[in-house]
């Protein structure tokens, strides 16, 4: 299986070049080598071959009888690689070497050399080849000459090959470490962070990788901003004319004395409420998904906290209910004061308008910075809940509302680096609703 990482293509690729090409070279080095050495081994044969003849020529002539064949005792106890004979023209043998067995020498032909399937034979005659010497060679030893040959040329590779993956790889590694950097850059961005990579000292190859990924941030930023900016513009843009529109439909309530008027009036009042409510959510998701939600300093988040509980107490309805708990000690946190005052206005009033109008409604604070709102009711079911944190997704409810809370609550938590958990029913009761804000993903 080839290895995704491009460190460990690189290392074993080397390595099997390497390796190969060792390989290789051994081969062609032991195919020449063995010729040179049939060369050399052939020489000898011939070589020893003429020597050996005068003398054995000598010591037949000085023989007081004929035919009798002597054996030339060995001077030491080491393998004699080289075995020969001394015929006369008749074949009979007259001088032989210690191990020199008949069945090895073929009858003479001619000088020369032969192969059997046992030795390499060298034939040379005297006297008018009237005396003949063969010589000898077992072929065995020649193959365990070029074995050991092949061998001291390949056994390095037991070294070389993870000698050169260890030494590749620290120089693959250290090459390649700009890359660790540059994945590292972009790892650590946020969702919402599409500033241009600024990564010193990259090789060349990925200067078009950086400027390539940079050319992608910088569509992406604006094509973001642009809709940031249409769904902020309009939203304000609404703000006006809106409220002058609900001013005019209060006053006419006020001044008309026409029932059937006045209740048209106000159904145009409602409406134009809503429209108001639904311009500030858009304007709150606008900020939500425009990124950078944490601040430069960590900040006690315990008295935003309070001061957007208090608020919803004197505005909205049935906020009675709703409790708050948190910790005498400061919890820090670098999300940004106004992202998270939405954030928790959007949880709270979501738990309020959609939850038992006579259960409570706890708010608590953790001292690891964990916000848990809490709220009675019915179950919502398991593919409600999965959906309602998208923009305009409400569940079964007769509540009014847009559908924007939770979406932009959840968008507020991924923008800081926090993380958004929807319960239903409650762990450990039988129904209710709870969202769970954890500052910290990594918690």
């Amino acid at each position: 299986m080839i290895p995704r990482s491009l460190l460990w293509r690189l290392s074993l690729g080397v390595v099997l070049a390497v390796t190969l090409l060792w390989g290789g070279t051994a081969l062609v080095t032991f195919a020449t080598l063995q010729n040179e050495v049939a060369e050399v081994f052939d020489s000898a044969l011939q070589e020893t071959a003429q020597r050996i003849l005068p003398l054995a020529v000598l010591d037949i002539l000085d023989r007081e009888e004929e035919g009798m064949t002597r054996s030339v005792a060995a001077l030491n106890n080491y393998d004699d690689f080289f075995a020969y004979v001394v015929r006369d023209a008749k074949g009979t043998t007259l001088l032989r070497s210690r191990g020199a067995e008949k069945v090895n020498f073929p009858p003479y032909q001619s000088p020369g050399f032969i192969t059997t399937d046992t030795h390499r034979i060298y034939y040379d005659a005297a006297m008018q080849e009237s005396l003949t010497i063969a010589i000898a060679e077992p072929l065995a030893h020649r193959r365990k000459v070029s074995l050991e040959t092949i061998s001291s040329l390949v056994s390095p590779l037991g070294v070389l090959v993870p000698f050169t993956l260890l030494v590749v790889w620290a120089l693959v590694h250290f090459s390649v470490r700009k890359v660790h950097v540059l994945r590292a850059a972009i790892e650590k961005r946020g969702s919402g962070d599409l500033a241009p990579l600024e990564v010193q000292g990259v090789p060349v190859e990925l200067d078009p990788v950086v400027d390539a990924v940079n050319r992608l941030l910088e569509r992406l930023r604006r094509a973001l901003e642009a809709e940031r900016s249409f769904t902020a513009n309009s939203a304000h843009e609404l703000r006006t004319p809106v409220a002058a529109a609900l001013a005019q439909t209060q006053r006419l309530i006020s001044e008309t004395g026409d029932k059937a008027a006045r209740a048209r009036a106000r159904q145009i009042e409602l409406s134009l409420q809503r429209l108001s409510r639904l311009s500030e959510k858009l304007m709150q998701l606008a900020k939500a998904e425009g990124g950078r939600l944490r601040a430069e300093h960590a900040t006690d988040i315990r008295q935003v906290l309070r001061m957007v509980v208090d608020e919803i107490h004197m505005t909205a309805e049935g906020a009675e209910r709703l409790k708050l708990r948190m910790p005498d000690t400061a919890v820090m946190s670098e999300i940004d004061l106004d992202a998270f005052a939405i954030l928790v206005r959007n949880l709270v009033e979501n738990a309020l308008k959609h939850g038992s109008s006579e259960g409570p409604v706890t708010v608590e604070l953790s001292e690891d910075g964990r916000l848990v709102v809490t709220n009675a009711g019915t179950t919502v079911p398991q593919d409600d809940l999965e959906r309602l944190s998208r923009p305009f997704e409400r569940g079964k409810t007769g509540a009014d509302g847009a559908g924007l809370g939770l979406a932009i609550a959840q968008a507020i938590a991924s923008g800081a680096g926090g993380r958004l958990e929807l319960h239903s029913p409650v762990p450990g009761e039988k129904g209710g609703f709870q969202a769970i804000f954890q500052l910290n993903s990594d918690a």
